[in-house]
Protein backbone atom coordinates (compact mmCIF):
# COMPACT_ATOMS: atom_id res chain seq x y z
CA UNK A 1 0.00 0.00 0.00
CA UNK A 2 1.00 3.40 -1.26
CA UNK A 3 1.05 6.46 0.75
CA UNK A 4 -1.58 7.63 -1.57
CA UNK A 5 -3.60 4.69 -0.93
CA UNK A 6 -3.05 4.73 3.08
CA UNK A 7 -4.80 8.57 2.34
CA UNK A 8 -7.42 7.56 -0.21
CA UNK A 9 -8.23 4.42 2.21
CA UNK A 10 -8.23 7.13 5.34
CA UNK A 11 -10.37 9.54 3.72
CA UNK A 12 -12.82 7.36 2.56
CA UNK A 13 -13.47 5.64 6.09
CA UNK A 14 -13.77 9.30 7.96
CA UNK A 15 -16.35 10.34 5.16
CA UNK A 16 -18.62 6.70 6.08
CA UNK A 17 -18.32 7.56 9.32
CA UNK A 18 -19.87 11.15 8.78
CA UNK A 19 -22.76 9.80 6.53
CA UNK A 20 -22.98 6.93 9.24
CA UNK A 21 -23.58 9.50 11.58
CA UNK A 22 -26.25 11.60 9.57
CA UNK A 23 -28.14 8.49 8.64
CA UNK A 24 -31.00 8.73 10.47
CA UNK A 25 -31.32 12.32 11.20
CA UNK A 26 -33.37 14.33 9.35
CA UNK A 27 -33.03 18.09 8.05
CA UNK A 28 -34.31 19.75 11.39
CA UNK A 29 -31.58 17.28 13.69
CA UNK A 30 -28.96 19.42 11.53
CA UNK A 31 -29.80 22.16 12.84
CA UNK A 32 -29.56 21.61 16.68
CA UNK A 33 -26.64 22.53 18.83
CA UNK A 34 -25.13 20.28 21.21
CA UNK A 35 -24.49 23.12 23.26
CA UNK A 36 -24.62 26.90 22.84
CA UNK A 37 -21.98 28.58 21.12
CA UNK A 38 -21.25 24.71 18.88
CA UNK A 39 -21.97 24.85 14.95
CA UNK A 40 -24.69 22.57 14.13
CA UNK A 41 -24.18 19.89 11.88
CA UNK A 42 -25.34 21.50 8.76
CA UNK A 43 -23.34 24.04 9.05
CA UNK A 44 -20.18 21.58 9.63
CA UNK A 45 -20.96 20.04 6.38
CA UNK A 46 -21.19 22.66 4.24
CA UNK A 47 -17.94 23.62 5.68
CA UNK A 48 -16.02 20.44 5.44
CA UNK A 49 -17.52 20.00 1.77
CA UNK A 50 -16.47 23.23 0.97
CA UNK A 51 -12.94 23.49 2.73
CA UNK A 52 -12.22 19.85 1.35
CA UNK A 53 -12.10 22.10 -2.49
CA UNK A 54 -10.69 24.91 -0.99
CA UNK A 55 -8.14 22.90 0.20
CA UNK A 56 -7.09 20.81 -2.90
CA UNK A 57 -7.58 24.10 -4.85
CA UNK A 58 -4.76 25.59 -2.65
CA UNK A 59 -2.46 22.54 -3.95
CA UNK A 60 -3.18 22.99 -7.42
CA UNK A 61 -5.90 20.59 -8.57
CA UNK A 62 -9.42 21.72 -10.30
CA UNK A 63 -12.03 20.08 -9.27
CA UNK A 64 -15.77 20.41 -10.23
CA UNK A 65 -17.46 24.14 -8.62
CA UNK A 66 -19.72 23.86 -5.93
CA UNK A 67 -23.65 25.00 -6.31
CA UNK A 68 -23.41 29.32 -6.68
CA UNK A 69 -23.33 31.13 -3.13
CA UNK A 70 -23.14 27.40 -1.39
CA UNK A 71 -19.22 28.48 0.23
CA UNK A 72 -20.70 32.13 0.95
CA UNK A 73 -23.55 29.97 3.26
CA UNK A 74 -20.39 28.31 5.24
CA UNK A 75 -18.08 30.95 6.99
CA UNK A 76 -17.58 31.93 10.36
CA UNK A 77 -19.78 34.59 9.98
CA UNK A 78 -22.51 32.36 9.40
CA UNK A 79 -21.85 29.68 11.59
CA UNK A 80 -23.84 31.48 14.56
CA UNK A 81 -27.08 31.31 11.95
CA UNK A 82 -30.20 29.07 13.56
CA UNK A 83 -31.74 29.48 10.27
CA UNK A 84 -32.44 26.34 8.13
CA UNK A 85 -33.34 28.40 5.15
CA UNK A 86 -29.56 29.25 5.20
CA UNK A 87 -28.77 26.45 5.13
CA UNK A 88 -28.73 22.91 2.39
CA UNK A 89 -31.00 20.36 3.04
CA UNK A 90 -29.69 16.75 4.23
CA UNK A 91 -30.08 15.12 0.73
CA UNK A 92 -27.88 17.85 -0.83
CA UNK A 93 -24.76 17.79 1.55
CA UNK A 94 -24.85 13.74 1.03
CA UNK A 95 -25.29 14.83 -3.25
CA UNK A 96 -22.26 16.68 -2.91
CA UNK A 97 -20.22 14.45 -1.35
CA UNK A 98 -21.02 11.66 -3.48
CA UNK A 99 -20.21 13.98 -6.71
CA UNK A 100 -17.02 15.14 -4.96
CA UNK A 101 -15.55 11.44 -3.98
CA UNK A 102 -13.86 10.60 -6.73
CA UNK A 103 -12.67 13.86 -7.79
CA UNK A 104 -11.24 14.00 -4.60
CA UNK A 105 -10.04 10.60 -4.94
CA UNK A 106 -8.58 11.57 -8.34
CA UNK A 107 -6.46 14.65 -7.19
CA UNK A 108 -4.91 12.68 -5.19
CA UNK A 109 -3.89 10.04 -7.18
CA UNK A 110 -2.69 12.91 -9.82
CA UNK A 111 0.17 13.85 -7.15
CA UNK A 112 3.21 13.14 -7.89
CA UNK A 113 4.64 11.10 -4.98
CA UNK A 114 7.88 12.82 -4.85
CA UNK A 115 5.66 16.26 -4.13
CA UNK A 116 4.63 14.26 -0.83
CA UNK A 117 7.31 15.88 0.83
CA UNK A 118 7.10 19.03 -0.42
CA UNK A 119 6.51 21.97 1.80
CA UNK A 120 2.41 22.03 1.77
CA UNK A 121 0.45 25.09 0.76
CA UNK A 122 1.62 28.23 2.17
CA UNK A 123 -1.70 29.43 3.03
CA UNK A 124 -2.13 26.03 5.16
CA UNK A 125 1.52 25.31 5.80
CA UNK A 126 1.16 25.77 9.73
CA UNK A 127 -1.22 23.11 10.11
CA UNK A 128 -0.15 21.07 7.04
CA UNK A 129 3.69 21.23 6.54
CA UNK A 130 3.89 19.11 3.62
CA UNK A 131 2.16 18.35 0.59
CA UNK A 132 1.11 14.61 2.59
CA UNK A 133 -0.23 16.06 5.30
CA UNK A 134 -2.38 18.63 3.54
CA UNK A 135 -3.74 15.46 1.41
CA UNK A 136 -3.97 13.94 5.25
CA UNK A 137 -5.52 16.39 6.45
CA UNK A 138 -8.76 15.64 4.27
CA UNK A 139 -9.81 12.63 5.92
CA UNK A 140 -9.07 13.60 9.39
CA UNK A 141 -11.20 16.99 9.01
CA UNK A 142 -14.04 15.04 8.08
CA UNK A 143 -13.44 12.75 11.60
CA UNK A 144 -12.46 15.92 13.60
CA UNK A 145 -16.63 17.41 12.64
CA UNK A 146 -18.03 13.36 12.55
CA UNK A 147 -16.96 13.43 16.65
CA UNK A 148 -19.11 16.42 17.04
CA UNK A 149 -22.03 15.05 15.65
CA UNK A 150 -22.09 12.83 18.03
CA UNK A 151 -23.06 14.91 21.10
CA UNK A 152 -25.81 15.51 18.98
CA UNK A 153 -26.59 11.88 18.09
CA UNK A 154 -26.74 11.13 21.90
CA UNK A 155 -28.95 14.59 22.60
CA UNK A 156 -31.78 12.69 20.26
CA UNK A 157 -31.42 9.49 21.92
CA UNK A 158 -29.68 7.98 19.26
CA UNK A 159 -27.33 4.99 20.19
CA UNK A 160 -23.99 4.93 19.52
CA UNK A 161 -22.78 3.68 15.80
CA UNK A 162 -19.04 2.66 16.55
Amino acid sequence: MTAKDVIKSTLQQCRTVARDYIADLNDSDLMIRSVPGVNHIAWQLGHVISSELWMLGQMGHKLPALPADFEAAYTKETSTSDDPRKFHKKSEYLALMEKFEQPVLAAIDATPDAELDTPGPESMRTYAPTVGAALALLGVHWMMHAGQFVPVRRKLGRAPLF
